[in-house]
């Protein structure tokens, strides 16, 4: 007879899944989308304004990506709640990972949020930051956050939250491949480790360049890396 699954078992996979996708894909390509800002006003609100062509926009928010994040960050609260840390007697480098874990997921939950309801609905305008949303706004995408990113509070803000993010996903990579027996073996879970920390820290100085892009061209790295604006304004005459 097949053996009974818990619904604590069943829940805690489903918060592992959701994740990786469709959160974790999400994450990985809006920060792709992001990176177009090296390039320019232009190329970064012609990106967007892709986005908000796509058929069934609302459909692929709504079950792509705010109920999967709101099943995973309330579920997520709910297992640090739970959580017993022994950093204090047991300081292994497992239980510190165990750690940032839980509190990255915690800060996540407040960046996040913030992040939404600010740049989809244009809320906190009170704090100083524009009161125009990017959604429903590509024309005028790259102002509005260059204009937030003036303050050097929001930059610090948003380069911990995309560091707490590349973190969060990068170590649930590791443990998605763990706990789902896709990894077996000491060796091999060094190894997938290793490649799941690569993986965090290419998202995050992504994430990083693409703040700072909006602040100076090409963001931190070198200008001659990225394309001008007259070139493709020129680019797009032929």
């Amino acid at each position: 007879m097949a053996a009974k699954l818990s619904r604590t078992f069943i829940l805690r996979k489903l918060h592992q899944l959701t994740g990786i996708v469709p959160l974790g894909l999400f994450f990985g390509v809006h920060m792709f989308t992001n990176a177009k800002a090296m390039n320019g006003a232009k190329v970064f609100n012609d990106a967007v304004a892709d986005i908000h062509h796509l058929p069934f926009l609302l459909f692929i928010e709504i079950f792509g990506i705010f109920l999967p994040l709101l099943y995973h960050s309330v579920y997520g609260i709910f297992i640090s709640a739970e959580a017993k840390t022994n950093v204090g007697a047991y300081g292994f480098g497992r239980n510190w990972l165990y750690v940032f874990q839980r509190v990255t997921g915690i800060f996540l939950f407040v960046f996040l949020l913030f992040h939404l309801l600010h740049f989809r609905w244009g809320l906190f305008a009170g704090l100083g930051l524009t009161d125009v949303a990017v959604a429903g706004n590509a024309d005028q995408a790259f102002a509005i956050v260059a204009a937030d990113f003036q303050s050097i509070g929001v930059v610090i803000f948003y380069i911990l939250g995309v560091a707490a993010t590349a973190w969060h996903l990068g170590y649930g990579l590791f443990l998605f491949a763990v706990d789902w027996g896709l990894v077996i073996g000491e060796k091999a879970q060094r190894a997938t480790l290793a490649a799941s920390a690569a993986v965090a820290i290419g998202l995050f100085a992504l994430g990083t360049n693409s703040i700072f892009s909006f602040v100076r061209p090409c963001g931190l790295l070198p200008q001659v890396l990225c394309e001008s604006e007259v070139g493709v304004v020129e680019a797009e005459r032929f």
